[in-house]
Protein backbone atom coordinates (compact mmCIF):
# COMPACT_ATOMS: atom_id res chain seq x y z
CA UNK A 1 0.00 0.00 0.00
CA UNK A 2 1.60 3.63 -0.86
CA UNK A 3 -0.28 6.84 -0.56
CA UNK A 4 -2.07 9.38 1.48
CA UNK A 5 -5.11 11.09 2.52
CA UNK A 6 -5.96 14.36 4.65
CA UNK A 7 -8.98 14.06 7.35
CA UNK A 8 -10.52 17.19 7.75
CA UNK A 9 -13.03 17.85 10.15
CA UNK A 10 -16.02 20.59 9.90
CA UNK A 11 -14.85 22.01 13.23
CA UNK A 12 -12.16 22.32 16.23
CA UNK A 13 -12.09 19.75 17.97
CA UNK A 14 -14.64 17.58 15.76
CA UNK A 15 -12.19 14.38 16.27
CA UNK A 16 -10.06 15.07 13.58
CA UNK A 17 -6.40 14.66 15.90
CA UNK A 18 -8.17 11.32 16.97
CA UNK A 19 -9.21 9.94 13.59
CA UNK A 20 -5.67 10.33 12.43
CA UNK A 21 -4.45 8.56 15.24
CA UNK A 22 -6.52 5.56 14.84
CA UNK A 23 -6.17 5.23 10.89
CA UNK A 24 -1.98 5.21 11.79
CA UNK A 25 -2.03 2.98 14.36
CA UNK A 26 -4.52 0.73 12.85
CA UNK A 27 -2.20 0.55 9.70
CA UNK A 28 0.97 0.33 11.88
CA UNK A 29 -0.49 -2.83 13.34
CA UNK A 30 -0.79 -4.40 9.88
CA UNK A 31 2.73 -3.60 8.66
CA UNK A 32 2.61 -0.88 6.64
CA UNK A 33 4.86 1.99 7.49
CA UNK A 34 3.02 5.31 8.01
CA UNK A 35 3.64 8.71 9.37
CA UNK A 36 1.41 11.45 10.19
CA UNK A 37 0.95 15.03 9.29
CA UNK A 38 -0.08 18.39 9.77
CA UNK A 39 1.19 20.87 7.57
CA UNK A 40 0.19 23.58 10.02
CA UNK A 41 -1.19 23.84 14.14
CA UNK A 42 -2.31 25.97 16.23
CA UNK A 43 -1.86 24.98 19.93
CA UNK A 44 0.09 25.74 23.27
CA UNK A 45 -0.11 22.44 23.55
CA UNK A 46 3.29 20.72 22.63
CA UNK A 47 6.19 18.51 22.67
CA UNK A 48 9.85 18.36 22.50
CA UNK A 49 11.52 16.19 19.62
CA UNK A 50 14.34 14.29 19.22
CA UNK A 51 15.15 16.61 16.65
CA UNK A 52 15.46 19.56 19.24
CA UNK A 53 12.64 21.24 18.16
CA UNK A 54 9.14 21.42 19.11
CA UNK A 55 5.88 20.19 17.71
CA UNK A 56 1.62 19.96 18.45
CA UNK A 57 1.23 17.16 20.93
CA UNK A 58 -1.67 15.06 18.56
CA UNK A 59 1.24 14.88 15.81
CA UNK A 60 3.31 13.65 18.81
CA UNK A 61 0.55 11.02 19.79
CA UNK A 62 -0.19 10.39 15.98
CA UNK A 63 3.75 9.44 15.69
CA UNK A 64 3.74 6.96 18.90
CA UNK A 65 0.79 5.54 16.96
CA UNK A 66 2.89 4.70 14.18
CA UNK A 67 5.66 3.80 16.27
CA UNK A 68 7.90 6.45 15.99
CA UNK A 69 9.46 9.04 17.81
CA UNK A 70 8.01 12.89 17.51
CA UNK A 71 9.67 14.81 14.85
CA UNK A 72 9.67 18.44 13.41
CA UNK A 73 8.64 16.63 10.12
CA UNK A 74 5.18 15.38 11.64
CA UNK A 75 4.38 19.63 12.21
CA UNK A 76 6.64 21.98 9.95
CA UNK A 77 4.12 24.67 11.08
CA UNK A 78 3.10 25.40 14.77
CA UNK A 79 1.21 28.79 16.02
CA UNK A 80 1.26 29.45 19.12
CA UNK A 81 -1.44 32.13 20.87
CA UNK A 82 -0.03 34.30 22.96
CA UNK A 83 -3.08 37.18 22.63
CA UNK A 84 -5.95 37.19 20.89
CA UNK A 85 -4.21 38.80 17.31
CA UNK A 86 -0.71 37.43 18.08
CA UNK A 87 1.05 33.89 17.71
CA UNK A 88 4.46 33.18 18.30
CA UNK A 89 5.25 30.90 14.99
CA UNK A 90 7.33 28.11 14.94
CA UNK A 91 8.85 26.34 12.05
CA UNK A 92 10.86 23.74 11.69
CA UNK A 93 10.36 22.94 15.71
CA UNK A 94 12.12 26.85 16.08
CA UNK A 95 10.88 30.34 17.07
CA UNK A 96 11.03 32.41 14.47
CA UNK A 97 8.86 35.33 15.40
CA UNK A 98 5.78 36.70 16.42
CA UNK A 99 2.82 37.20 14.40
CA UNK A 100 -0.35 38.50 13.57
CA UNK A 101 -3.24 37.92 10.49
CA UNK A 102 -1.39 39.97 8.03
CA UNK A 103 2.02 39.10 9.09
CA UNK A 104 1.58 35.37 8.71
CA UNK A 105 -0.14 36.53 4.89
CA UNK A 106 3.40 37.64 4.26
CA UNK A 107 5.02 34.09 5.04
CA UNK A 108 2.52 32.48 3.21
CA UNK A 109 4.61 31.42 0.23
CA UNK A 110 7.85 30.88 2.42
CA UNK A 111 5.86 28.57 4.62
CA UNK A 112 3.86 26.86 1.52
CA UNK A 113 7.57 25.61 0.19
CA UNK A 114 8.50 24.16 3.89
CA UNK A 115 5.03 22.59 3.87
CA UNK A 116 5.54 20.81 0.48
CA UNK A 117 8.96 19.62 0.93
CA UNK A 118 8.35 18.28 4.38
CA UNK A 119 5.10 16.07 2.94
CA UNK A 120 6.95 15.05 -0.21
CA UNK A 121 10.31 13.86 1.90
CA UNK A 122 7.61 12.22 3.96
CA UNK A 123 5.83 10.61 1.26
CA UNK A 124 9.39 9.50 -0.64
CA UNK A 125 10.24 7.35 3.09
CA UNK A 126 6.62 5.88 4.03
CA UNK A 127 4.50 3.76 2.56
CA UNK A 128 1.58 5.79 3.73
CA UNK A 129 1.16 9.37 4.90
CA UNK A 130 -2.46 10.55 6.86
CA UNK A 131 -2.44 14.19 7.14
CA UNK A 132 -4.68 16.20 9.74
CA UNK A 133 -6.41 19.32 8.40
CA UNK A 134 -6.71 22.55 11.01
CA UNK A 135 -9.87 23.87 11.89
CA UNK A 136 -12.29 23.53 8.76
CA UNK A 137 -11.94 23.64 5.39
CA UNK A 138 -14.91 25.60 5.81
CA UNK A 139 -13.42 28.70 6.74
CA UNK A 140 -12.92 30.14 2.90
CA UNK A 141 -11.98 33.61 4.31
CA UNK A 142 -8.05 31.70 4.82
CA UNK A 143 -8.61 29.89 1.58
CA UNK A 144 -6.09 31.90 -0.15
CA UNK A 145 -3.60 31.46 2.54
CA UNK A 146 -4.71 27.64 3.82
CA UNK A 147 -1.58 25.96 4.11
CA UNK A 148 -3.36 22.93 6.08
CA UNK A 149 -7.03 21.96 4.34
CA UNK A 150 -7.95 22.41 0.63
CA UNK A 151 -4.64 24.38 0.10
CA UNK A 152 -3.00 21.10 1.12
CA UNK A 153 -5.07 19.23 -0.80
CA UNK A 154 -5.11 20.72 -3.91
CA UNK A 155 -0.78 21.37 -3.96
CA UNK A 156 -0.40 17.49 -2.85
CA UNK A 157 -4.06 16.04 -4.78
CA UNK A 158 -5.01 14.70 -1.36
CA UNK A 159 -8.05 12.84 -1.13
CA UNK A 160 -10.25 14.38 1.77
CA UNK A 161 -12.40 12.92 4.55
CA UNK A 162 -14.31 15.47 6.45
CA UNK A 163 -14.85 14.39 9.94
CA UNK A 164 -17.94 15.90 11.57
CA UNK A 165 -18.87 15.47 16.04
CA UNK A 166 -22.04 14.25 15.73
CA UNK A 167 -22.21 14.85 19.57
CA UNK A 168 -22.83 18.47 18.79
CA UNK A 169 -25.82 18.46 16.97
CA UNK A 170 -26.75 19.28 13.31
CA UNK A 171 -23.99 17.17 12.04
CA UNK A 172 -25.47 16.33 8.62
CA UNK A 173 -26.01 20.18 7.97
CA UNK A 174 -21.99 20.63 8.89
CA UNK A 175 -20.93 17.89 6.60
CA UNK A 176 -23.20 18.84 3.73
CA UNK A 177 -22.44 22.57 4.33
CA UNK A 178 -18.47 22.46 4.52
CA UNK A 179 -18.81 20.82 1.11
CA UNK A 180 -21.35 22.95 -0.41
CA UNK A 181 -19.11 26.43 0.47
CA UNK A 182 -15.87 25.25 -0.92
CA UNK A 183 -14.97 26.03 -4.74
CA UNK A 184 -15.99 23.27 -7.03
CA UNK A 185 -12.02 21.68 -7.55
CA UNK A 186 -11.85 22.03 -3.94
CA UNK A 187 -14.91 19.98 -3.53
CA UNK A 188 -13.94 17.18 -5.98
CA UNK A 189 -11.39 16.35 -3.56
CA UNK A 190 -13.74 15.68 -0.72
CA UNK A 191 -14.37 11.87 -1.10
CA UNK A 192 -16.21 10.86 1.81
CA UNK A 193 -17.36 11.47 5.88
CA UNK A 194 -17.14 10.27 9.11
CA UNK A 195 -19.26 10.84 11.58
CA UNK A 196 -18.00 11.01 15.19
CA UNK A 197 -19.08 10.91 18.83
CA UNK A 198 -22.31 8.79 18.22
CA UNK A 199 -24.69 7.78 20.73
CA UNK A 200 -27.46 5.23 20.24
CA UNK A 201 -28.48 2.92 17.91
CA UNK A 202 -27.45 4.13 14.10
CA UNK A 203 -29.98 2.44 12.52
CA UNK A 204 -32.18 5.95 13.14
CA UNK A 205 -28.97 7.75 12.09
CA UNK A 206 -28.93 5.59 8.68
CA UNK A 207 -32.01 7.34 6.48
CA UNK A 208 -29.78 10.89 7.16
CA UNK A 209 -26.59 9.29 5.65
CA UNK A 210 -28.69 7.69 2.70
CA UNK A 211 -30.39 11.19 2.23
CA UNK A 212 -26.19 12.63 2.77
CA UNK A 213 -24.87 10.26 -0.27
CA UNK A 214 -28.02 11.73 -2.46
CA UNK A 215 -27.09 15.41 -1.89
CA UNK A 216 -23.46 15.30 -2.34
CA UNK A 217 -22.79 11.90 -4.22
CA UNK A 218 -20.20 11.16 -1.46
CA UNK A 219 -20.63 8.03 1.19
CA UNK A 220 -20.41 7.67 4.69
CA UNK A 221 -17.37 6.37 5.03
CA UNK A 222 -18.05 5.05 9.18
CA UNK A 223 -20.11 6.15 12.23
CA UNK A 224 -17.56 6.10 15.21
CA UNK A 225 -19.24 5.98 18.54
CA UNK A 226 -18.46 8.38 21.60
CA UNK A 227 -15.56 6.24 23.90
CA UNK A 228 -15.42 7.64 27.50
CA UNK A 229 -12.11 5.81 27.81
CA UNK A 230 -10.59 8.28 25.44
CA UNK A 231 -9.57 11.11 27.07
CA UNK A 232 -6.36 11.10 27.31
CA UNK A 233 -3.73 13.85 25.18
CA UNK A 234 -6.65 15.96 25.11
CA UNK A 235 -4.97 18.97 22.78
CA UNK A 236 -8.10 21.58 21.99
CA UNK A 237 -8.55 24.22 24.45
CA UNK A 238 -11.96 22.67 24.13
CA UNK A 239 -10.74 20.15 26.22
CA UNK A 240 -10.06 22.10 29.61
CA UNK A 241 -13.52 23.45 30.15
CA UNK A 242 -13.86 25.02 33.61
CA UNK A 243 -15.24 22.98 36.49
CA UNK A 244 -15.19 20.11 34.21
CA UNK A 245 -13.32 16.64 35.47
CA UNK A 246 -10.52 15.45 33.80
CA UNK A 247 -10.21 11.40 32.81
CA UNK A 248 -12.29 8.52 34.01
CA UNK A 249 -10.29 8.14 37.10
CA UNK A 250 -10.85 4.97 38.95
CA UNK A 251 -11.71 3.86 42.33
CA UNK A 252 -8.92 4.45 45.04
CA UNK A 253 -6.89 1.79 46.20
CA UNK A 254 -6.96 2.98 49.69
CA UNK A 255 -9.85 4.67 51.27
CA UNK A 256 -9.83 8.03 50.30
CA UNK A 257 -10.04 10.35 47.48
CA UNK A 258 -7.13 12.80 47.09
CA UNK A 259 -9.05 16.17 44.71
CA UNK A 260 -6.72 18.25 42.21
CA UNK A 261 -7.62 21.68 41.36
CA UNK A 262 -6.01 22.56 38.18
CA UNK A 263 -6.06 26.65 37.53
CA UNK A 264 -7.41 26.68 34.11
CA UNK A 265 -5.60 29.81 32.77
CA UNK A 266 -6.76 31.89 29.95
CA UNK A 267 -3.66 31.44 28.31
CA UNK A 268 -2.89 27.91 29.21
CA UNK A 269 -0.37 25.65 27.63
CA UNK A 270 0.50 21.86 28.01
CA UNK A 271 -2.82 21.20 30.09
CA UNK A 272 -2.11 17.60 29.44
CA UNK A 273 0.13 17.61 32.07
CA UNK A 274 -2.50 17.24 34.82
CA UNK A 275 -3.46 14.48 32.92
CA UNK A 276 -1.27 11.64 34.16
CA UNK A 277 -2.42 12.44 38.00
CA UNK A 278 -5.83 11.43 36.14
CA UNK A 279 -4.26 8.26 35.54
CA UNK A 280 -4.00 7.52 39.33
CA UNK A 281 -6.91 5.53 41.09
CA UNK A 282 -8.28 7.99 43.47
CA UNK A 283 -7.20 10.72 42.11
CA UNK A 284 -10.41 13.33 40.92
CA UNK A 285 -8.79 16.06 38.96
CA UNK A 286 -11.09 19.10 37.89
CA UNK A 287 -10.38 22.47 36.27
CA UNK A 288 -11.53 25.85 37.53
CA UNK A 289 -11.80 29.01 37.22
CA UNK A 290 -12.99 30.50 40.70
CA UNK A 291 -10.81 30.94 43.90
CA UNK A 292 -13.75 28.76 45.75
CA UNK A 293 -12.94 25.93 44.46
CA UNK A 294 -9.42 26.10 45.55
CA UNK A 295 -10.68 25.64 48.93
CA UNK A 296 -11.40 22.28 49.71
CA UNK A 297 -9.30 20.87 46.98
CA UNK A 298 -6.17 18.80 48.58
CA UNK A 299 -3.59 19.82 45.93
CA UNK A 300 -3.78 22.97 43.23
CA UNK A 301 -2.02 22.93 40.33
CA UNK A 302 -1.05 25.79 38.25
CA UNK A 303 -0.15 24.99 35.11
CA UNK A 304 2.08 26.41 32.66
CA UNK A 305 0.95 29.36 30.02
CA UNK A 306 1.71 31.18 26.94
CA UNK A 307 1.15 34.69 28.09
CA UNK A 308 2.91 34.30 31.92
CA UNK A 309 2.82 38.09 32.52
CA UNK A 310 -0.74 38.10 31.42
CA UNK A 311 -2.29 35.22 33.27
CA UNK A 312 -0.56 36.14 36.49
CA UNK A 313 -2.65 39.42 36.11
CA UNK A 314 -5.09 37.48 35.61
CA UNK A 315 -4.52 35.74 39.02
CA UNK A 316 -4.71 39.01 40.31
CA UNK A 317 -7.90 39.96 39.49
CA UNK A 318 -10.12 36.76 39.80
CA UNK A 319 -8.88 36.12 43.00
CA UNK A 320 -7.31 33.27 42.72
CA UNK A 321 -3.88 34.91 43.64
CA UNK A 322 -5.60 35.33 47.66
CA UNK A 323 -6.28 32.15 47.38
CA UNK A 324 -2.97 30.77 46.78
CA UNK A 325 -1.47 32.73 48.93
CA UNK A 326 -3.88 31.71 51.38
CA UNK A 327 -3.33 27.71 50.96
CA UNK A 328 0.66 28.51 50.86
CA UNK A 329 -0.27 29.84 54.53
CA UNK A 330 -2.13 26.82 55.98
CA UNK A 331 0.34 24.62 54.53
CA UNK A 332 -1.84 23.41 51.84
CA UNK A 333 0.01 21.61 48.91
CA UNK A 334 0.54 23.62 45.08
CA UNK A 335 2.32 22.73 42.33
CA UNK A 336 3.84 24.91 39.31
CA UNK A 337 4.47 23.98 35.86
CA UNK A 338 6.70 26.11 33.92
CA UNK A 339 4.81 29.00 33.59
CA UNK A 340 2.74 28.22 36.58
CA UNK A 341 5.93 27.54 38.45
CA UNK A 342 7.24 31.39 37.55
CA UNK A 343 4.49 32.72 38.67
CA UNK A 344 4.85 31.41 42.19
CA UNK A 345 8.49 33.31 42.44
CA UNK A 346 9.30 36.65 44.15
CA UNK A 347 10.44 38.56 40.46
CA UNK A 348 9.71 38.12 36.55
CA UNK A 349 11.42 40.23 34.04
CA UNK A 350 9.93 39.93 30.53
CA UNK A 351 11.31 41.88 27.95
CA UNK A 352 10.47 38.83 25.28
CA UNK A 353 6.93 37.65 25.75
CA UNK A 354 4.92 40.33 27.16
CA UNK A 355 7.84 43.15 26.36
CA UNK A 356 6.58 44.05 30.49
CA UNK A 357 9.85 44.47 31.77
CA UNK A 358 9.50 43.87 35.52
CA UNK A 359 6.64 42.15 37.47
CA UNK A 360 6.28 41.42 41.12
CA UNK A 361 5.58 37.61 41.38
CA UNK A 362 3.15 35.73 43.78
CA UNK A 363 6.23 35.63 46.08
CA UNK A 364 5.44 31.79 47.30
CA UNK A 365 8.62 30.92 46.43
CA UNK A 366 11.98 32.68 46.64
CA UNK A 367 12.58 32.49 43.27
CA UNK A 368 13.89 35.35 40.10
CA UNK A 369 13.41 34.84 36.17
CA UNK A 370 14.24 36.67 33.59
CA UNK A 371 12.66 35.64 29.79
CA UNK A 372 15.85 35.59 27.22
CA UNK A 373 16.51 34.29 23.51
CA UNK A 374 16.56 31.60 22.45
CA UNK A 375 13.83 29.52 23.58
CA UNK A 376 15.20 26.50 25.88
CA UNK A 377 13.88 23.31 23.74
CA UNK A 378 15.19 20.42 25.41
CA UNK A 379 14.35 16.27 26.78
CA UNK A 380 15.33 15.98 30.14
CA UNK A 381 15.99 13.51 32.83
CA UNK A 382 17.68 13.10 36.10
CA UNK A 383 16.52 12.17 39.30
CA UNK A 384 14.30 13.65 42.84
CA UNK A 385 17.00 15.86 44.31
CA UNK A 386 17.72 14.92 48.35
CA UNK A 387 16.38 18.37 49.82
CA UNK A 388 17.92 20.19 52.30
CA UNK A 389 17.93 18.06 55.38
CA UNK A 390 20.24 14.72 54.30
CA UNK A 391 19.10 13.14 57.62
CA UNK A 392 14.90 13.71 56.51
CA UNK A 393 15.19 13.64 52.67
CA UNK A 394 12.63 14.68 49.90
CA UNK A 395 10.13 11.88 49.36
CA UNK A 396 11.17 11.98 46.10
CA UNK A 397 14.68 11.97 46.34
CA UNK A 398 16.97 9.48 44.46
CA UNK A 399 13.70 8.58 42.30
CA UNK A 400 14.38 8.63 38.49
CA UNK A 401 12.71 11.05 36.19
CA UNK A 402 12.16 12.41 32.57
CA UNK A 403 9.93 15.35 31.21
CA UNK A 404 10.93 18.57 28.58
CA UNK A 405 11.59 22.26 28.39
CA UNK A 406 9.99 24.55 26.61
CA UNK A 407 10.04 28.27 28.10
CA UNK A 408 12.15 31.57 27.92
CA UNK A 409 12.18 31.88 31.56
CA UNK A 410 15.41 31.19 33.48
CA UNK A 411 15.89 30.99 36.78
CA UNK A 412 18.39 33.96 37.61
CA UNK A 413 18.38 33.39 40.93
CA UNK A 414 16.71 30.67 43.93
CA UNK A 415 16.51 30.95 47.51
CA UNK A 416 14.72 27.24 47.84
CA UNK A 417 15.79 23.94 48.05
CA UNK A 418 16.24 22.09 44.19
CA UNK A 419 13.44 19.71 44.35
CA UNK A 420 14.91 18.09 40.81
CA UNK A 421 18.74 17.14 39.79
CA UNK A 422 18.21 17.05 35.94
CA UNK A 423 21.30 15.75 34.56
CA UNK A 424 23.31 16.88 37.26
CA UNK A 425 22.10 20.77 37.73
CA UNK A 426 19.44 21.85 39.93
CA UNK A 427 15.94 21.97 39.02
CA UNK A 428 12.62 23.66 40.61
CA UNK A 429 12.19 24.73 43.81
CA UNK A 430 10.48 23.09 47.02
CA UNK A 431 9.43 25.06 50.20
CA UNK A 432 7.11 23.19 52.54
CA UNK A 433 3.73 21.81 50.73
CA UNK A 434 4.80 23.97 47.26
CA UNK A 435 6.60 22.84 44.41
CA UNK A 436 7.54 24.02 41.24
CA UNK A 437 9.80 22.85 37.95
CA UNK A 438 10.60 23.95 34.35
CA UNK A 439 10.05 20.07 33.33
CA UNK A 440 6.42 18.97 31.41
CA UNK A 441 5.58 15.67 31.39
CA UNK A 442 7.35 15.17 34.82
CA UNK A 443 3.95 13.18 36.65
CA UNK A 444 4.54 10.26 33.51
CA UNK A 445 7.35 8.95 35.23
CA UNK A 446 5.52 6.61 37.24
CA UNK A 447 7.66 5.90 40.49
CA UNK A 448 8.19 9.57 40.88
CA UNK A 449 4.71 10.50 40.34
CA UNK A 450 3.63 7.91 43.26
CA UNK A 451 6.06 8.74 45.67
CA UNK A 452 5.55 12.73 45.15
CA UNK A 453 1.39 11.72 45.72
CA UNK A 454 2.01 10.00 49.06
CA UNK A 455 3.67 13.38 49.87
CA UNK A 456 0.86 15.12 48.60
CA UNK A 457 -1.67 12.66 50.48
CA UNK A 458 0.38 13.34 53.76
CA UNK A 459 0.52 16.90 53.86
CA UNK A 460 -2.97 17.08 52.55
CA UNK A 461 -3.93 15.00 55.90
CA UNK A 462 -5.32 11.99 53.58
CA UNK A 463 -3.95 9.20 55.42
CA UNK A 464 -6.45 7.18 53.76
CA UNK A 465 -5.06 7.60 50.22
CA UNK A 466 -2.78 5.11 48.68
CA UNK A 467 -0.88 5.12 45.60
CA UNK A 468 -1.71 2.06 43.12
CA UNK A 469 1.41 0.51 42.64
CA UNK A 470 0.72 -0.46 38.80
CA UNK A 471 -0.48 2.72 37.12
CA UNK A 472 1.83 3.00 34.09
CA UNK A 473 0.94 6.32 31.70
CA UNK A 474 2.40 4.85 29.06
CA UNK A 475 0.33 1.78 29.25
CA UNK A 476 -2.80 3.75 29.65
CA UNK A 477 -1.86 5.94 26.44
CA UNK A 478 -0.80 2.70 24.81
CA UNK A 479 -4.22 0.70 25.06
CA UNK A 480 -6.23 4.21 24.01
CA UNK A 481 -4.03 3.90 20.82
CA UNK A 482 -5.39 0.66 20.54
CA UNK A 483 -8.98 1.29 21.55
CA UNK A 484 -8.83 3.66 18.23
CA UNK A 485 -7.81 1.55 16.15
CA UNK A 486 -9.92 -0.81 17.38
CA UNK A 487 -13.14 1.85 16.08
CA UNK A 488 -11.33 2.46 13.02
CA UNK A 489 -11.18 -1.14 12.42
CA UNK A 490 -14.66 -2.14 13.50
CA UNK A 491 -16.64 1.11 12.47
CA UNK A 492 -15.37 2.43 8.74
CA UNK A 493 -15.26 1.00 5.70
CA UNK A 494 -11.95 -0.35 5.40
CA UNK A 495 -11.50 -1.44 2.31
CA UNK A 496 -12.85 2.09 1.01
CA UNK A 497 -10.27 3.57 3.01
CA UNK A 498 -7.44 1.88 1.80
CA UNK A 499 -8.36 2.54 -1.94
CA UNK A 500 -8.94 6.26 -0.97
CA UNK A 501 -5.27 6.54 0.70
CA UNK A 502 -3.94 4.32 -2.97
CA UNK A 503 -6.09 5.87 -5.53
CA UNK A 504 -7.05 9.37 -4.43
CA UNK A 505 -10.16 10.97 -4.81
CA UNK A 506 -12.46 9.48 -7.67
CA UNK A 507 -12.85 10.92 -10.54
CA UNK A 508 -16.68 11.83 -11.37
CA UNK A 509 -17.35 13.60 -7.95
CA UNK A 510 -19.67 16.04 -8.12
CA UNK A 511 -19.44 19.68 -6.75
CA UNK A 512 -22.73 21.07 -5.05
CA UNK A 513 -24.05 24.68 -6.42
CA UNK A 514 -26.60 26.87 -4.63
CA UNK A 515 -30.32 26.01 -5.71
CA UNK A 516 -30.91 30.16 -5.97
CA UNK A 517 -29.44 31.55 -9.01
CA UNK A 518 -28.53 35.00 -8.80
CA UNK A 519 -31.32 36.46 -10.33
CA UNK A 520 -33.61 34.38 -7.86
CA UNK A 521 -32.32 36.06 -5.03
CA UNK A 522 -32.73 39.61 -6.82
CA UNK A 523 -36.29 38.66 -7.35
CA UNK A 524 -36.60 38.09 -3.62
CA UNK A 525 -35.50 41.44 -2.92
Amino acid sequence: MRGALLVAGTTSDAGKSVVVAGICRMLARKGVRVAPFKAQNMSNNSVVTLDGGEIGRAQALQAQACGLEPSVRFNPVLLKPGSDRRSQLVVRGKAVGTVGAADYFQHRQELRAVVAAELASLRAEFDVVICEGAGSPAEINLRATDLANMGLAEAARLPVLVVGDIDRGGVLAHLFGTLAVLEPADQRLVSGFVINKFRGDVVLLRPGLDRLTELTGRPTLGVVPFAEELWLDAEDSLGTIADAPVGRPPAPAGTEWLTVAAVRLPRISNSTDVEALACEPGVAVRWVRDPSRLADADLVVLPGSKSTVSDLEWLRRSGIAAALADRAGAGKPILGVCGGYQMLGRRIVDDVESAAGAVDGLGLLDLDVEFAEPKVLRRTDGRGAPGPDPAVPLGTAGIPLHGYEIHHGRVTRSGDPAWLDAAGEPEGSVRGAIWGTHLHGLMESDDFRRAWLREVAQRAGRTGFVAAVATSVAAVRAAQLDLLADLMEQHLDTNLLEKLITSGAPDGMPALTSSLAASDVADRR
